[in-house]
């Protein structure tokens, strides 16, 4: 059986700073940008994982959620627990300038971990938290 990873879903709620931020400042291609009934995904990538992607989703689209989990949704994604992602690069020191410099917002700044990894915490726009590793 083979089976990959084909896409990843991550909310938004202002479609604009979340392509501003995965393309301008993370350097991802923007695959696809389809608006239905006022919502808007977002595909994007790596350009040279044109297998992978994210999809950047209005939260809660489902119409089985209800308010109260649609406010709920909406609290956890302001305090950057409701989802998440890990990315990693050759070039974690360069990366964590290029965002810090894009206004991401800083969870942790580089840090060689006790576990062995060298990684750094941010959040996107949406408040989405996004690890980055350095690949060895």
């Amino acid at each position: 059986m083979d089976i990959t990873i084909q896409a990843s879903f991550l909310p938004h709620d202002d479609p604009d700073l979340s392509l501003a931020f995965y393309r301008d400042v993370l350097g991802f291609e923007v695959r696809t940008d389809v608006g239905y009934e006022g919502m808007r995904w977002i595909t994007v990538g790596p350009a040279n994982q044109p297998g992978t992607s994210i999809v950047l989703q209005p939260p809660a689209p489902d119409p089985g959620i209800t308010d109260d989990e649609r406010r709920t949704i909406a609290e956890m994604m302001a305090k950057g627990t409701y989802a998440g992602i890990l990315l990693s690069t050759t070039d974690l020191d360069g990366l964590f300038e290029r965002v810090r410099a894009g206004g991401a917002e800083v969870v942790q700044e580089p840090t060689d971990q006790d576990y062995g990894v060298r990684d750094c915490a941010i959040r996107d726009p949406a408040g989405n938290m996004i690890r980055i590793s350095e690949t060895r």
